[in-house]
């Protein structure tokens, strides 16, 4: 499922993404404290994300097939800052996609991410 999630991603296919999630996803952002939670929410969240975002791409991938739980390391930049990342999946016995955090360094880029994610979500 990693493998799938990951493809999506890279392909930047939103509706890829969530037909591999549960409708009662959880997203954590790197930004606030308050998860998100849905899959409208996913969308609004990844859809600003797929914009802001230049030249993303995986580096790594962590976990075994067989394991509810994979870590998929990214690079990217906002803008002139460079990223680095880390997406962390939980998936259920069907193998959907119950929780999605990201993490981000380093604290400049965090900064500037949150920034361009406001603007996004609030336009």
């Amino acid at each position: 499922m990693a493998a799938d999630f990951r493809a999506a991603v890279e392909a930047g296919d939103l509706d890829a993404v969530l037909d591999l999630a549960t409708d009662d996803v959880v997203f954590r952002s790197p930004v606030v404290f308050t998860p998100y939670v849905g899959k409208d929410a996913l969308r609004q969240i990844l859809s600003a994300v797929l914009q802001v975002f230049e030249d993303f791409h995986y580096l790594r991938e962590f976990g075994s097939p067989e394991s509810g739980d994979h870590a998929l390391m990214f690079a990217a930049r906002v803008g002139d800052i460079e990223v680095e990342g880390c997406d962390f999946l939980r998936l259920d016995q069907a193998g959907r996609i119950t929780e999605l955090t990201v993490m981000v360094r380093p604290m400049k880029a965090m900064l500037t991410l949150a920034e361009q994610m406001k603007a996004k979500l609030a336009g």
